[in-house]
């Protein structure tokens, strides 16, 4: 395959994420998810998507590559680009940057990073 498309395969899906949650965060007044659901799981669980995407980014798409370096390659990722996102909703109305909310980021993509590296701690041991 060719190294281009390999790269859109692995990083497409990060990038992809990464517009669903600024679209999401460009959305003025938004309090709760609607059918009432808070917005923290909101951050938490478009961030655990994007660490997850991130740590399989980072890993070549092989849970054999997955590595301490590469997890916090991803977590590292998440969390800035939580960052930036906060800082975006300074200009959205009805929006502000939280840190509650960039805890939220961070703690949703460090959840799904640790499942990533915990699997791959895992698979290594039963080899």
């Amino acid at each position: 395959m060719r190294a281009w498309l390999i790269r859109v395969w692995l990083w497409g899906p990060v990038v992809l994420q990464m517009a669903v949650i600024f679209v999401a965060s460009s959305i003025p007044d938004l309090r709760e998810i609607p059918g009432g659901v808070p917005a923290w799981f909101g951050h938490s669980a478009g961030y655990f998507i994007l660490g997850g995407l991130a740590l399989r980014a980072f890993a070549e798409g092989r849970i054999s590559r997955v590595s301490t370096k590469n997890a916090a390659a991803a977590l590292l990722l998440a969390s800035l680009y939580g960052a930036s996102d906060e800082l975006h909703q300074i200009i959205v109305p009805g929006r502000s940057a939280e840190l509650a909310d960039l805890a939220a980021d961070a703690a949703g993509a460090a959840i799904a990073v640790a499942v990533g590296w915990l699997w791959w701690r895992l698979a290594a041991a039963r080899r």
